[in-house]
């Protein structure tokens, strides 16, 4: 049981900044992980293992990328119930993101709108912390352990022809410390790098990515899982071509679907014409649809990771409806606290 319902905390936080509010909530969390203080927000781990791209999941709920982009609180996050966490985006260079204020609420549809832009302190920092995770160091190899994904993508200052290279370096980073990888081709903030989505650019990217990943493993002596995350803002036959570019370069699986451009949703409410990603209950049906295609495309055994518009438990079960296999929450975390991730997680045990 916590200490401090959310619903106290909440109205407290709403009444900031966005960004100040997260700034202020991740900096208290990274100061009371691993103390008394962790109380107020931990969560019991609702066991729902399954198996997926060879890894063991403890259950089928997720934080996902964006949240802590600098894997300061990956211990008060496993903290919260979560089967797996995944922190990032992180890129090779560090980088202030871009000009605030860059994020925005729409509480009348539980959404959120951001263009942080991957600001992030870089890779060497991104991996002092995650060494220094406790979480991480009692895992070792021990089954039941929380996962966690390490999310990857390129500077902004980097051109899109050279986009490979930063990815190259930020995996080489992240290998050894993740359980898997998440290769970050679909954040609307970056200029252009939705591009890479695209037919041609997709297959030189994850070419690239498949080659230094046998060097890797071998390197290592371990093969880490490889993950792409994909838009919403795609049709039915670049979901097909994407899926096609996936199985071809051997990557592990995909997670769909990141924030969306388009404003359908929230037309006319305040921040609703603000650039950036919309995130929240307006992606839901959204984001299943890829997932839908992507199911169709891939057949019954390719991993999928269902991320969008998750505000409970009903919602989370959809994703798996849908077609995906684990899911992720981002902000309906922001809009409900901790007691999502246990919802969402028995809504799901109680599936099967």
């Amino acid at each position: 049981m916590s200490l401090i319902p959310y619903s106290l905390t909440r109205p407290i936080l709403f009444g900031m900044d966005p960004e100040a509010a997260h700034d202020l909530t991740m900096n208290f969390m990274a100061k009371g992980q691993n103390t008394l203080l962790q109380k107020a927000w931990a969560r019991p781990l609702i066991s729902d293992p399954i198996e997926l791209a060879g890894l063991k999941f403890p259950n089928r709920v997720g934080m996902a990328a964006g949240l802590d982009k600098n894997a300061r609180c990956i211990d008060a996050l496993a903290a919260m119930g979560f089967g797996f966490v995944e922190v990032g985006t992180v890129t090779p260079r560090p980088q202030p993101g871009n000009p605030k204020p860059r994020m925005f609420r729409i509480p009348e549809k539980n959404a959120l709108i951001n263009r942080l832009g991957f600001n992030n302190e870089g890779l060497d920092a991104f991996l002092a912390n995650v060494r220094r995770s406790q979480v991480r160091a009692k895992a070792g190899n021990n089954g039941g352990a929380m996962l966690l994904g390490l999310n990857i993508g390129k500077n902004a200052t980097t051109p899109i022809e050279e986009a490979t290279s930063d990815y190259i370096k930020a995996l080489d980073g992240v290998y050894p410390h993740a359980d898997y990888v998440t290769v970050n081709i679909s954040s609307p903030n970056t200029k252009n790098l939705r591009a890479l989505q695209s037919d041609e650019a997709l297959d030189a990217l994850l070419g690239a990515v498949a080659n230094r990943r046998e060097q890797l493993s071998s390197q290592h002596g371990k093969r880490t899982p490889v993950f792409v995350k994909i838009a919403p803002d795609l049709d039915e036959e670049q979901v097909g071509v994407i899926a096609a570019t996936l199985e071809r370069h051997g990557m592990d699986g995909v997670i769909a679907t990141n924030t969306t451009i388009s404003r359908d949703a929230v037309k006319g409410l305040p921040h609703a014409e603000e650039a950036g990603g919309l995130s929240g209950a307006p992606v839901l049906e959204a984001s299943n649809q890829i997932i839908r295609q992507l199911r169709s495309a891939l057949g019954s055994r390719f991993p999928i990771i269902g991320v969008g518009g998750i505000l409970s438990g009903a919602d989370a079960v959809s994703k798996i409806r849908a077609g995906a296999d684990v899911v992720q929450i981002y902000s309906g975390l922001i809009y409900r606290g901790p007691d999502l991730v246990t919802e969402a997680a028995q809504a799901i045990a109680h599936m099967h």
